[in-house]
C-alpha cells in the first residue's frame, strides 16, 4: 500500500519512524511512544479519531501486504509493537463499550439440544434484532451514481483483501471450528480460482464504476469509521486470546450478509451495470446462505462447544461487529440525506 497521508502527530511520527531503518533503538521511538499515551489521555473517542485509527491501520497493514517503501524489519520490532498494544487497549476497550451500547441486552444459549445450536439461536438473534438503518435498501432504491462509487470507496478498505484478517483465526482454532473457518474461507478465496476470489470480484466492480481498484487508493479519502471498521477485524484476528471474537465477528458478518447484498446489486442493476459488475453481490447472496449456518453452529459453536469460556468473546465479536457497522451506516446516510459526500476528501483526480 501506498504511503498515506498523516492525520494528526501520531500518524505523523508513526509514519515518519517507519521511513527510517528498524534499528534496535531507532530514534524517535521514545518520543512517539510519550505522545501516544499523551493524546490517548485527551481522545475522546478513539473509535472516530482520524489520527488514531489511521496510526491503526498502518500498524496493522505491516502484518499484511506492508507499505511501500517501509523495511519489513519494522514489523516485528519490539518498540513498534508496544505502539501498536498503546493504540490496541483502549480501541479494544471502546468497542466493547459502544458493543454494549448499541446490543444491552443478549439471550441465553439454551440449555438443551447440542451447545453449538444454541450459540447460533442466539447469534440469528442478533442478527435479526438488528434495528439500525439500512445501507442496503438506501443502495438499491435511491442510491445516485456518485453514492454507489462512494459505498464502494468505503468498502473497499477491507474488500479488496477480502477474507485476510479472519484467516489470522485458521491456525489458532482447533476441530470443528478450524474445519468451518477453512470451509468459508476457501470459498472467500475463489476456491482455488484467482478470478474468483471475491477480492478479485469487488475489484471488478470497482473498475466497472472507474474507481481504482488497487488496494489502499482510497485510505485518504474515507474517514476513521471506515478504518476502524477493518482495525477491528485485525484486532481479533491478530491477538490469539481474541480468538472468540473473531468467530463471532466472521459468523454475523456472514448471517448479515446475503439478503443485504441481493438489494446492493438491485441498486447497481437499476443503474443498468451488467452481470459482470454485479458478480460480487450475487456471489454473496448465494455464498453466504450457506456460509451463515457453517459460520453459526460449526465455527462459532463449535468453538464454544470446545471452549465454553470463549462465549463472551463470541459475543462481543458478533455485537462490535453491529456497533461498528451502525455507526458508519450513520455517518454515510447521514451525509447522503443532507446532500453532502460522506468521504473525508475528494475522489482522486485519477478517479
Amino acid at each position: 500500500m501506498h504511503i498515506p497521508e498523516q492525520r494528526g502527530p501520531i500518524s505523523a511520527a508513526l509514519l515518519a519512524l517507519l521511513a527510517s531503518q528498524p534499528t534496535d533503538t531507532p530514534a524517535g521511538l521514545a518520543d512517539l511512544q510519550a505522545l501516544v499515551t499523551s493524546r490517548l489521555a485527551e481522545a475522546e473517542d478513539v473509535i472516530e479519531d482520524d489520527d488514531i485509527q489511521l496510526a491503526l491501520f498502518c500498524l496493522y497493514d505491516l502484518h499484511y501486504g506492508g507499505l511501500d517503501g517501509v523495511d519489513d524489519g519494522w514489523e516485528w520490532h519490539p518498540g513498534i509493537i508496544a505502539v501498536r498494544r498503546l493504540l490496541e487497549k483502549p480501541f479494544e476497550q471502546g468497542l466493547r463499550t459502544a458493543a454494549k451500547a448499541a446490543v444491552p441486552d443478549i439471550a441465553q444459549v439454551p440449555q438443551a439440544g447440542p451447545i453449538s445450536d444454541g450459540v447460533a439461536t442466539v447469534l440469528f438473534t442478533l442478527a435479526a434484532s438488528d434495528t439500525g438503518p439500512s445501507m442496503s435498501k438506501y443502495v438499491a432504491k435511491r442510491a445516485t451514481f456518485s453514492q454507489l462509487k462512494e459505498f464502494l470507496i468505503q468498502k473497499s478498505i477491507y474488500q479488496l483483501k477480502e477474507a485476510d484478517p479472519h484467516t489470522w483465526a485458521i491456525p489458532r482454532l482447533a476441530g470443528r471450528a478450524k474445519a468451518a473457518l477453512v470451509e468459508i474461507q476457501a470459498d472467500e478465496y475463489g476456491g482455488g480460482r484467482a478470478d474468483r476470489m471475491h477480492s478479485a470480484l469487488f475489484a471488478r466492480t470497482m473498475r466497472a464504476l472507474g474507481l481504482d481498484d488497487r488496494y489502499g487508493a482510497y485510505v485518504n479519502t474515507v474517514p476513521a469509521l471506515a478504518l476502524a471498521s477493518v482495525n477491528m477485524m485485525s484486532l481479533f484476528g491478530l491477538n490469539r486470546r481474541l480468538r472468540g471474537a473473531i468467530a463471532g465477528h466472521l459468523a454475523i458478518y456472514e448471517m448479515t450478509s446475503s439478503r443485504p447484498n441481493q438489494l446492493y446489486g438491485n441498486g447497481f442493476r437499476r443503474h443498468n451495470f451488467d452481470a459482470a459488475a454485479t458478480a460480487y453481490f450475487d456471489e454473496h447472496v448465494e455464498a453466504d446462505a450457506v456460509h451463515e449456518q457453517i459460520a453459526g453452529r460449526d465455527l462459532a459453536g463449535g468453538l464454544v462447544e470446545a471452549e465454553p469460556d470463549l462465549l463472551p468473546d463470541v459475543l462481543f465479536g458478533a455485537t462490535a461487529a453491529i456497533a461498528v457497522d451502525t455507526l458508519l451506516t450513520h455517518h454515510v446516510l447521514d451525509a447522503w440525506e443532507n446532500g453532502r459526500s460522506s468521504l473525508r476528501t475528494k475522489l482522486p483526480a485519477a478517479a
